[in-house]
């Protein structure tokens, strides 16, 4: 330890060992909970060691070396990259973006399990997943009394604590000191029957604690790390996504000019990725200010909303920055530490809490169908991509669902309106609003062949736009029902025929 230690506790000092030393504590069948969202708060250190563990112990032949392993949301290379290379996982949940993980989860040799993440630590706590052997979780700092400093991701890390046996913890130096004070950890949450209401009313309000709580005895190994966290760089907007992004403020200002909307909108959640940031961005240049976010991941965009008075304030359970928007975070942390709110995942996701405050859910897709069913999450019906996510939770329970992409895909070989979609994450009953960069489809209101009609105008791409008028048509004439009329030997031959051929056309 350094002489500037963040391991105050006087009976956990003499745990400190090495990440090789703490991977030597994790056996093999392990149900490990690890800490991390969106690339943030991941422990840097002890998932690398275990997995040159598990690659060692593989090579010697017999019983493979394979833990379960779960988390808030996505991670990073240092640890689904490392410990997918040497297949040591064998199940996964309940998200996941790593580019190996995925590929063997889509060629069968890992499993995966896709939650809504509200739901995770209602499942664990249910016992659906068996028991929580050891949690690996990284923190800013431990304090005199043993509680802990979280880092820049709470996810589940409280049910993880809770509910494993052993916990590591990672301690990085490289997590700026001053994230404390910036956490909400609510330890008011039980299971049915004895489930009480969730008190939160406004995105600013605190419900919880600073800190999070973990039995001493529990602590089993603590490494010290120095680290920074992992994340894309964001790209700037493309055409297509700033066009996007004027549809949708044209589509907010419409909305307010109604009534239906106040000037300040209602609290904002936003997915992850280069089209809902061109929309903050948008935001940003528009007539908006003291808006507020009750999201998931805190982004490039909200920063700059915050710093501008855009934004007012902003909820979320992480951070999801470039290094650039990690750079400004820690030169102006002081700024950013009086209006920003990390919460637990089953609490920023909370089904109660979107609905009560009306949230404004933006999450991207991979393809919605004429009807207004949407796939988020499979490429060709049976490829995972990464998973469903928070889309779920705040698609179904906020005041508007807006699904957003590209109209077409692969140069154009592929429509991202289809005549059914061949995944469904998100049902007709849930989707409110779908853009692409042609145009908005409002479908509240609508039955289903308004809906087609409305769909097929205003998002398809004009390539695909006669296609899918022809396809619609001829179902309608089909008189095989006029409420949601289908083909069903067509209805998935798109799809079919750019496996075939490489086009959808």
């Amino acid at each position: 330890m350094s002489k500037n230690s963040r391991i105050l506790c006087p009976q956990l000092k003499h745990l400190v060992m090495s990440a090789e030393e703490a991977a030597k504590l994790i056996s093999p069948g392990a149900n490990v909970g690890m800490s991390g969202f969106t690339g943030a708060g991941y422990p840097k250190a002890v998932p690398g060691a275990l997995a040159e563990r598990i690659r060692a112990h593989n090579a010697q032949g017999g019983k493979p070396f394979r833990i379960n392993v779960l988390t808030g949301a996505s991670t990073a290379p240092e640890l689904d990259g490392k410990l997918a290379e040497v297949d040591g996982i064998e199940m996964r949940l309940p998200f996941q973006s790593d580019p190996i993980c995925r590929d063997r989860i889509n060629s069968g040799t890992m499993n995966y399990a896709d939650y809504h993440l509200s739901e995770v630590a209602q499942y664990a706590w249910s016992g659906f997943f068996g028991k929580m052997d050891i949690a690996i979780i990284e923190v800013v700092g431990i304090r005199e009394d043993g509680s802990l400093i979280p880092s820049s991701s709470l996810g589940n890390n409280k049910t993880w604590i809770e509910q494993a046996d052993k916990v590591i913890l990672e301690v990085n130096y490289k997590q700026h000191e001053r994230l404390e004070g910036m956490h909400d950890v609510y330890y008011g949450a039980a299971l049915p029957p004895h489930r009480k209401p969730i008190m939160l009313t406004e995105p600013n309000q605190r419900i919880g604690d600073l800190y999070l709580r973990c039995p001493i005895e529990k602590v089993v190994a603590i490494v010290e790390t120095n680290a920074p966290d992992r994340n894309t760089p964001f790209k700037q907007p493309d055409d297509a996504s700033r066009r996007i992004a004027e549809h949708i403020l044209a589509f907010f200002e419409r909305e307010i000019k109604i009534g239906r909307l106040p000037k300040e909108l209602l609290p904002l959640q936003s997915g992850v990725g280069n089209i809902p940031n061109a929309v903050l961005e948008a935001l940003d240049t528009g007539p908006y200010k003291n808006l507020t976010a009750y999201t998931e991941v805190i982004q490039d965009g909200m920063l700059k909303m915050l710093k501008s008075g855009t934004l007012q304030m902003a909820s979320a359970t992480a951070f999801s920055l470039s290094p650039e928007g990690l750079a400004e975070f820690d030169e102006n942390i002081e700024f950013y530490r009086e209006k920003i709110l990390l919460r637990s995942q089953d609490i920023s996701n909370h089904p109660e809490v979107a609905r009560r405050l009306g949230i404004i859910a933006t999450n991207g897709m991979i393809e919605a169908d004429i009807y207004g069913n949407v796939n988020s999450t499979h490429i060709m019906g049976t490829r995972m991509m990464n998973g469903i996510g928070g889309s779920g939770d705040f698609a179904r329970n906020g005041y508007l669902s807006i699904f957003m992409s590209p109209s077409t895909a692969k140069g154009g070989k592929i429509s991202s309106i289809v005549p059914m979609v061949s995944h469904v994450d998100h049902t007709e009953h849930d989707v409110k609003i779908i853009v692409t960069e042609q145009g908005l489809a409002d479908l509240r209101g609508l039955s289903p062949r308004q809906r087609a009609r409305s769909i097929i105008e205003n998002c398809a791409h004009p390539d695909f736009k006669d296609q899918l008028h022809d396809y619609f048509e001829r179902a309608c004439a089909s008189g095989r029902g006029m409420h949601t009329p289908h083909l069903l030997n067509e209805a998935l031959s798109w799809h079919e025929r750019f496996e075939q051929t490489g086009d959808m056309k």
